[in-house]
């Protein structure tokens, strides 16, 4: 169990989606009526890079070559790092969002400040909720390998991060295969340094940053669609092979507006506050190390794939500096 929750939090590190190498559902996308499908796709390609996965980006003797990534298993990886292997052969530098430094660093400090992930002073998570809230929590908890004891205690932005990823998927965490994994093994085996995009006590900062009522809201909408757990997970890692990476986010802005007491405003603020944090200032934050670096060669960098897109995602801000963007082929 000490293992899967570990996994989660290198999972969260890099943005976690649902993942479904070993979870069974269907496509939810596809099975929307042609009309609704219509609309969703209409308003996902309405931003700049809406689609695609890979891209190189030149600005004179600059190179940055950009892949997004889906964090977790799933065999059509293996497809994805053969395509990576010219820009491997260019690269003076690997960027990800959590390299092994990091990692080390993450580890050390969970062991020494418990309190980022677990509430140790003040009312627990039975308090805070419902009593019929709380009850689908240890449900959904106990269904991850989590006891309600110890769900009771964690901090309710972490637990939204765990309800994120179903339990088919979490049992198969503790063998990190997503393609982040894949790059930092690749650069390894070639003795190229892999260094981060931002510092490894990022996350924590952002969470830091939401007023209690809105992890609690996470929660809460998490559990909403619990039931639809499996769907949800085939239907993120089809769009993310589709190259559909903004498909994702209003995908599953539309899914939140299904649950029950949510109202446009409110899906809205919480949408909007959860781009910000979790996406605009980081895309911000990482430009200049991502420029930096490509002033000392060629810079291969691999991070979450909804990074990419948006008026802030990392490719307008770099195209903003002046960087000529190309679509690679993906598959």
């Amino acid at each position: 169990m000490v293992r899967h929750l570990f996994a989660v939090t290198l999972c969260v590190l890099g943005l976690a989606l649902p993942a479904g190498a070993d979870c069974v559902g269907q496509d939810l996308i596809s099975t929307m009526a042609a009309p609704d499908r219509a609309d969703l796709l209409a308003r996902s390609h309405a931003v700049p890079f809406a689609q695609g996965n890979f891209w190189r980006a030149t600005k004179g003797a600059q190179d940055i070559t950009l892949i997004g990534t889906y964090h977790m298993d799933d065999p059509r990886h293996a497809e994805t790092l053969a395509r990576l292997v010219p820009a491997f052969d260019r690269a003076k530098t690997v960027l990800v969002e959590a390299g092994p430094e990091e990692m080390s660093a993450l580890k050390t400090r969970l062991g020494r400040d418990p309190g980022l992930m677990v509430i140790t002073d003040g009312p627990t998570l039975p308090e805070q909720l419902s009593p019929e809230v709380w009850e689908q929590l240890s449900t959904a908890m106990a269904a991850r390998g989590v006891p309600g004891f110890m769900a009771a205690k964690m901090q309710p932005w972490y637990l939204s991060m765990i309800l994120s990823i179903p339990p088919c998927a979490l049992q198969a965490m503790g063998e990190d295969r997503g393609l982040d994994a894949m790059v930092m093994e690749e650069a390894a085996a070639r003795d190229l340094p892999v260094k981060a995009l931002e510092p490894y006590d990022t996350i924590f900062g952002i969470f830091d940053a939401l007023s209690l009522e809105d992890q609690l809201a996470m929660v809460t909408a998490s559990l909403a669609l619990e039931d639809q757990s499996e769907d949800l997970s085939v239907t993120m890692s089809e769009a993310y092979f589709a190259e559909e990476p903004r498909l994702i986010w209003d995908f599953s802005r539309d899914q939140a507006l299904t649950v029950p007491g949510s109202s446009p405003e409110q899906v809205a603020h919480e949408f909007a506050v959860m781009e910000e944090a979790m996406m605009v200032r980081r895309n911000r934050a990482w430009i200049p190390v991502l420029t930096a670096a490509a002033k000392e060669g060629p810079v291969l960098a691999a991070f979450g794939a909804l990074h990419l897109s948006g008026q802030d995602g990392v490719l307008a801000l770099l195209r903003a500096e002046g960087f000529t963007l190309e679509r690679l082929a993906f598959r």
